[in-house]
């Protein structure tokens, strides 16, 4: 059997490629140990250079501090006390006398003479005519604000309050549900050029019969006093407020705010 030469050259030349390639892979790790040893030499010395490096670091001086004055010593003389004498007390003898002087009265006969009551018989307090007595009339119930009132008043449709302090709760929310919709004071004050926050205080009271009375009011216009007592005058009757079972007036304070833009 024969074999032909061009299959002799073809191993031939596998031989050599692989010959030549396994000298260069000698030659690449011949390489990397001596890249490996530089670069070790080369962090060494600038590790080295690192530790000789001078840095210079500036330190901040301070003013010197004012001298201390020495301390002062003052001698304190040893003062020796001394007990105080006292000299004994001396009994002063009184001498008693026993001859006595005879005194005169000076007083004159008719100083008692006018408190002296010449006939027994005479009455010294009269009967007093009833018609001289001043009688002084009894005075009326007076008002007591609704916060120390006993049974406080009822408002219409408040009639479901239990107590004290819800029915105050339910008048306070009526009467604030009027000025809401009755009281017209921002368009007063924007027409008398008055602005900002405004506050009118106003205080009346709930008589004996449940009516509205005695309105007071004080606002930073006439104008606005007249519109709170107008609004408050279309309140309902109540059901008056009681003290010891007595009907009683009621005094009511409400302070009404309102901005005008």
């Amino acid at each position: 059997m024969k074999i032909p030469k061009k299959t002799h050259e073809l191993i031939r030349q596998n031989e050599q490629i692989v010959k030549k390639s396994q000298k260069h892979d000698a030659n690449l790790q011949k390489n990397s140990t001596l890249y490996f040893q530089i670069g070790l030499i080369v962090c060494l010395l600038a590790a080295y250079g690192l530790f000789e490096m001078k840095f210079e670091t500036k330190i901040s001086t301070y003013a010197d501090l004012p001298p201390i004055d020495p301390p002062t010593y003052i001698d304190v003389p040893i003062i020796k006390t001394v007990k105080p004498t006292f000299d004994e007390p001396v009994e002063r003898k009184q001498s008693k006398s026993h001859e006595f002087e005879e005194v005169t009265n000076d007083t004159p006969d008719d100083l008692f003479k006018d408190n002296l009551i010449v006939n027994p018989s005479d009455d010294v307090n009269p009967p007093i005519d009833p018609g001289d007595i001043d009688v002084i009339p009894e005075p009326k119930d007076l008002d007591v604000p609704i916060a120390f009132i006993q049974n406080v008043p009822i408002y219409p449709g408040c009639e479901k309050a239990k107590n004290n302090n819800d029915r105050r709760k339910c008048m306070s929310e009526k009467i604030t549900k009027l000025i809401q919709r009755k009281f017209h004071g921002d368009d007063i004050a924007s027409d008398y050029g008055l602005t900002g926050m405004q506050k009118i205080d106003v205080q009346f009271t709930i008589d004996k019969t449940g009516k509205v009375s005695n309105i007071k009011t004080r606002a930073p216009h006439p104008k606005l006093e007249d519109e709170a007592i107008r609004v408050i005058n279309l309140m309902p009757e109540m059901t008056p407020g009681k003290q010891n079972d007595k009907n009683v007036g009621v005094i009511y304070t409400l302070p009404i705010k309102f901005k005008v833009q």
